[in-house]
């Protein structure tokens, strides 16, 4: 059962934490630059400046969001469940030694 509930935890933290990240990215973004953020980076016509700030700003954010969130979701399951989430254990991380 506990496994179960983290198939729906785990992946619902990481969703929340993308989109609470990209409202906070977005919102900062006009906050310092006056300025709403590229629609799209990639485009041509995005200055260089801007689409590589925009794309290290929303990265880091986003990346932080969601590993402050995604683990306060483990520690929340742990004090529910009494273990950490599955996959989330000494020696599940990919490393030999």
């Amino acid at each position: 059962m506990s496994s179960m509930v983290w198939k729906f935890v785990g992946p619902g933290a990481g969703v929340l934490a993308a989109a609470l990240a990209s409202r906070v990215t977005k919102k900062a973004w006009v906050s310092v630059t006056g300025s709403p953020p590229p629609d799209n980076p990639e485009d041509p016509d995005v200055a260089w400046k801007d689409a590589v700030v925009w794309a290290l700003a929303s990265g880091a954010i986003i990346g932080l969001t969601r590993l402050v969130v995604e683990r306060q979701a483990a520690v929340w399951y742990r004090r529910s469940f009494g273990e950490l989430p599955p996959g989330l254990g000494p020696g599940t991380d990919g490393r030999t030694s």
